[in-house]
């Protein structure tokens, strides 16, 4: 799979989805589907909104918000910037 979307644009869209559903609990191949995106970037992704806070993987495997501060939504957006 060939995605066309580069990190920071796949790690806005995931934010994206995740602040308009905050209950969104999705395992790692379901992520990869739903935004088709390539196992690589999905997995970059998830591990970046993972250590800004605001996603984490649960013992089951699945990824959720974290509930995150607006703070936190800013300083995503911040890092982005700067990539």
């Amino acid at each position: 799979m060939i995605s066309a979307l580069r990190l920071p644009d796949a790690v806005q869209l995931i934010q994206m989805e995740y602040l308009e559903m905050p209950e969104l609990s999705l395992t790692f191949w379901q992520a990869q589907r739903l935004w088709n995106l390539s196992a690589e970037l999905c997995d970059q992704s998830l591990a970046f909104l993972i250590r800004a806070n605001f996603l984490t993987r649960t013992a089951t495997g699945r990824y959720i918000r974290t509930g995150a501060l607006p703070n936190t939504v800013d300083r995503i957006q911040t890092l982005l910037r700067a990539m």
